[in-house]
């Protein structure tokens, strides 16, 4: 995530280019080899949700940035306010 942002403005500028059909070809290509050797953790597509506290990378709920085994221990126990197991 952090490379992510730190290189999101030069990701930006070189799709500006690359994009602009007011430039030479030239221009445009080099700013389209650049994008593609920039390294592969720097797309923010290649981001994934994990667990804060087990990293986990599956079944991991937004709002709490918890998986959902970690997730369960802690509202069973308590430790979640206003979080309830349910049961019927």
């Amino acid at each position: 995530m952090r490379m992510a942002k730190q290189f999101a403005g030069k990701r930006a500028r070189l799709k500006a280019v690359a994009n602009d059909k007011n430039l030479p070809i030239e221009d445009r290509f080099a700013a389209r080899l650049k994008l593609a050797e920039m390294h592969a953790i720097r797309p923010p597509t290649r981001i994934r949700n994990r667990c804060e506290l087990t990293g986990r990378p599956r079944a991991v709920y937004r709002k709490f940035k918890l998986s959902r085994i970690a997730l369960r221990e802690l509202a069973s126990t308590g430790q979640i306010p206003g979080v309830v197991k349910s049961s019927w």
